[in-house]
């Protein structure tokens, strides 16, 4: 693989654990492929004008095999894996730990996989450029948008309840609610922050530390409570 050759499937939420077994490994190579192939396709030509049958031809399989892996066209470039989730519910409901200490952990997560797949290409500057092509790509398609939002629903309404069980309210209660809505909010400030930072200029280290900064200023916010915030001088 050259050095700008973007494995799109790294810069998503990572697998769990080794494949075991040889038909465990082709199934992962075959989504690595599809999600590999899908995305240059949709960067080079826009989401809106590429079909899932153009892609399994040039994947060389059926358009069922490529829906067996993903259900929608939009899960080509997004997708809440059920690792991900479980991770969240288990972080927001860890005994010893604040939900919001287990959201930023979580993010930290997601951050270091980034950081880490910018840290293994030999043009990080490309590298960051590719990211960014990804990002905007995701921004001005509104079927991605929508499927975005849909996904950030889901995890907000994982985080509702946890936090109703742990503070022995019903999730319909409004102070799961905005809890739930105030921590995926830190989601989309580092989501923010990355875009800003990923310039190409600065440094994988430079990237994690600047963004890391930013989502804690805004879960210090949390923190400490709005009542203060932009009160007139």
């Amino acid at each position: 693989m050259d050095a700008h050759t973007v494995d799109w499937s790294a810069l998503r939420a990572p697998a769990v654990g080794e494949a075991t077994g040889l038909r465990e490994r082709r199934k992962r190579a075959t989504r690595q492929m599809l999600i590999g192939t899908a995305t240059e396709m949709f960067l080079e030509h826009g989401f809106d004008n590429v079909t899932v049958a153009e892609i399994a031809e040039v994947c060389e399989v059926s358009p069922t095999t490529v829906f067996n892996y993903f259900p929608t066209k939009e899960s080509l470039v997004l997708d809440l894996p059920d690792d991900l989730l479980a991770a969240l519910r288990a972080a927001l409901a860890e005994s010893g730990t604040t939900p919001l200490e287990g959201m930023v952990r979580i993010l930290a997560g997601e951050l270091d996989n980034l950081t880490s797949w910018l840290e293994a290409q030999d043009d990080k500057a490309w590298a960051a450029e590719a990211a960014q092509r990804f990002e905007t790509m995701v921004r001005d398609t509104p079927a991605l948008q929508a499927y975005h939002r849909n996904m950030l629903q889901q995890m907000t309404a994982a985080a509702c309840e946890v936090l109703a069980d742990r503070a022995g309210l019903d999730p319909r209660d409004p102070e799961p609610q905005i809890a739930a809505a105030a921590l995926l909010g830190l989601w989309s400030v580092q989501v923010n922050s990355t875009r800003k930072y990923l310039d190409g200029r600065r440094s994988p280290a430079q990237v994690r530390d600047a963004v890391t900064a930013e989502v804690r200023r805004a879960a210090h916010l949390l923190e400490t409570g709005l009542a203060a915030f932009a009160l007139d001088a």
